[in-house]
């Protein structure tokens, strides 16, 4: 007695137990009368009739992502592998089509990914399949909203996350790139070298030009000196030869000077003898007085060649004698 009392009492509450379940936060649960749909039930506490109703399945609320991997060729014959994102859900209203209408909800959505994506790579060519992801990304949305929204699903999102030439291509791609990059570089390189060329020359150019004027100036400077210099020895009864040779001597002095001071120097100047300077004054001396002597000649020799006014027809028939050459003496 106490026994059958006992598993009447387990039974009952078996059976009190079975009658309520829990569903949980963005969860939908099918409940069937002897194998008929019967009702949806939601988050929370719920009941049923144990051993005449049952739960059919749990449905998932939440966003679900699945991702595809599709291989295809482009317009120019390149091989590529795609790989795209489909962020979807159930719609909350429509758990009944998601549950019945569908059996493998990630197949259906797989066919169709893989039914645009082949129809829109071949329309383009690689570089293009980079540029315009986000227009396959749209038409596959597009497709699957129209396709999905019947058994109760809804597409949130749709991604291109990447897209995989093959190695070869992608290879022959860098090597572009690269050589693209080299020649950046070479014509940035050919331009800057330009441009110190072209520093440089100006420098230079300008260097010669105040290395000119430098020189200019120093020259009028020792002009000016020599002048001044002349004049001086002029008011103490030199004439001009004498006081050019005295100057030209004391610089020849003066740069033997200059020289022997530095120790350094390996300047040999010749004739290097003590009469040197004697003899350069005399070889000057002589040169400025038979200088002024072929002067003075040439001087009277063209006086002497000069018709007179009476003569002028006279002489213009006659060859004048050829002057002998004078003698100069030093």
């Amino acid at each position: 007695m106490n026994i059958t009392l006992i598993i009447i009492i387990v039974f009952g509450l078996f059976i009190l137990l079975s009658s309520f379940f829990t569903v949980k936060q963005q969860t939908s649960v099918i409940i069937e009368r002897f194998g008929k749909f019967l009702s949806v039930r939601q988050s929370g506490l719920q009941l049923k009739i144990p051993l005449i109703d049952r739960i059919a399945g749990r449905v998932n609320l939440k966003i679900q992502q699945l991702d595809v991997i599709i291989e295809t060729k482009t317009k120019d014959n390149v091989f590529v592998k795609l790989k795209v994102s489909v962020q979807f859900m159930v719609i909350k209203e429509t758990v009944y089509d998601a549950f019945y209408k569908l059996e493998y909800p990630h197949d259906q959505i797989t066919s169709y990914v893989f039914d645009v994506v082949r129809a829109e790579v071949p329309k383009l060519k690689l570089d293009d399949v980079f540029e315009r992801k986000d227009d396959i990304a749209i038409a596959v949305k597009r497709e699957l909203n129209e396709a999905m929204t019947t058994y109760g699903y809804t597409i949130i999102n749709t991604l291109v996350t990447d897209i995989d030439p093959d190695i070869q291509v992608k290879n022959a791609m860098n090597r572009i790139n690269a050589a693209d990059r080299e020649k950046t570089v070479a014509e940035f390189e050919a331009e800057a070298s330009r441009i110190r060329i072209v520093a440089k020359a100006k420098a230079e150019a300008e260097s010669k030009r105040l290395q000119g004027q430098g020189i200019a100036d120093q020259r009028r400077e020792i002009a000016r000196g020599l002048v001044e210099s002349v004049d001086v020895l002029n008011k103490v009864g030199i004439n001009s030869q004498e006081a050019s040779a005295l100057i030209v001597v004391t610089q020849h002095y003066d740069t033997l000077q200059a020289i022997g001071a530095d120790a350094n120097s390996n300047l040999i100047l010749l004739p290097n003898s003590p009469q040197a300077g004697s003899d350069m004054l005399n070889n000057m001396v002589a040169s400025f007085s038979a200088s002024n002597q072929v002067g003075e000649m040439m001087k009277n020799k063209n006086k002497k060649r000069k018709p007179k006014a009476g003569e002028e027809s006279h002489t213009a028939h006659q060859t004048p004698p050829t002057p002998e050459e004078p003698e100069i003496e030093i």
